[in-house]
């Protein structure tokens, strides 16, 4: 898959990437710090870890990591756990190829619908996620973190 205004590529993570997710997740989230009273979660994660045991994707652009998607599968389904873009390349259409793929993958793994959760105070992403068909479901407190849950019916 490749985006047409900045040439990107999507791809399955490997471990070289670990440190360019973690580098894109942490430009990503820090103005949320001040706004939430604390790192958002993603920021905490060792990456490492994370691509050995979830389905990590990168979107690629001049050799470098520009977004990153994770994805699992938990009892409750298939599960968008962190999609990041950098700063820099927002808008461009990085994070729906990224969304695009886990619907995709959700599908080819035999799933009907997708969920995945963000911070209340995240505002600007509950707003893209409903604008891209995602439906507010539940609020729990996760790990202390206050978040809103979404999932969305796949189509077949």
């Amino acid at each position: 898959m490749e985006s047409l205004a900045l040439k990107v590529t999507l791809r399955p993570a490997n471990p070289a990437d670990a440190a360019g997710i973690a580098a894109c997740v942490c430009e990503a989230y820090v103005h949320y710090i001040e706004r939430i009273g604390k790192q958002p979660g993603p920021m905490l994660e060792n990456y490492d870890e994370v691509i050995r045991h979830s389905q990590v994707h990168v979107a690629i652009a001049a050799e470098r990591v520009v977004g990153a998607i994770v994805l699992q599968v938990t009892g409750e389904g298939f599960y968008v756990d962190n999609v990041s873009v950098r700063p820099a390349v927002k808008g461009q259409g990085i994070g729906r190829l990224l969304l695009e793929l886990a619907e995709s993958e959700a599908r080819r793994q035999g799933y009907e619908s997708l969920y995945l959760a963000t911070h209340e105070r995240m505002t600007e992403t509950r707003a893209l996620y409903a604008r891209a068909g995602y439906v507010e479901y539940d609020r729990r407190v996760v790990n202390g973190y206050p978040r809103v849950f979404f999932r969305k019916a796949l189509a077949a």
